[in-house]
């Protein structure tokens, strides 16, 4: 396991920043299913505007940067992973299920806080996801920033 600390950015709705650090809304996403919670995260600004780029549609409403700074989490680095990368949601749709939920179960099941894991459309780029978002793991230090989309068509990530 790897041991991180450092910054991190997210990119949320600025009527989400009474609760910057909430897990993910969607009950599915990469690496959890309904029940589990995750916080998802980039390891740079750029890398928190790839990843945000399915979901962002013409007309959203404001969206803002927020740096937050994760200490001592233990990771499992699925950097490099190409299989960890697949577009989960097309093979959500047709299965009900997705491959990647295997990484973090296992994760997970040996205690880890987290995984960090590489941009798909990006590999230089990379996230992390953090299995419990708790106050001794992740702290928001600093005012957000606006942010918009820098993109005409959005390509898919996460």
């Amino acid at each position: 396991m790897l041991e991180f600390s450092g910054p991190v950015w997210r990119i949320l709705f600025l009527s989400q920043l009474d609760a910057p650090l909430a897990p993910a809304r969607a009950p599915e996403g990469r690496f959890h299913y309904p029940g589990q919670p995750a916080l998802y995260a980039s390891l740079s600004a750029e890398g928190a505007g790839i990843a945000i780029r399915r979901y962002v549609t013409a007309g959203d409403p404001p969206r803002v940067l927020v740096q937050a700074n994760v200490t001592d989490a233990k990771l499992v680095d699925l950097r490099g992973q190409s299989d960890a990368s697949v577009l989960w949601q097309d093979i959500h749709a047709k299965q009900g299920t997705s491959p990647t939920w295997r990484f973090s179960d296992h994760a997970r099941s040996i205690g880890a806080d987290g995984l960090m894991y590489s941009s798909r459309s990006r590999p230089e780029l990379s996230h992390i996801v953090l299995f419990d978002p708790s106050p001794s793991l992740i702290g928001v230090h600093a005012p957000p920033t606006d942010w918009a989309p820098h993109y005409a068509q959005p390509p898919l990530d996460r």
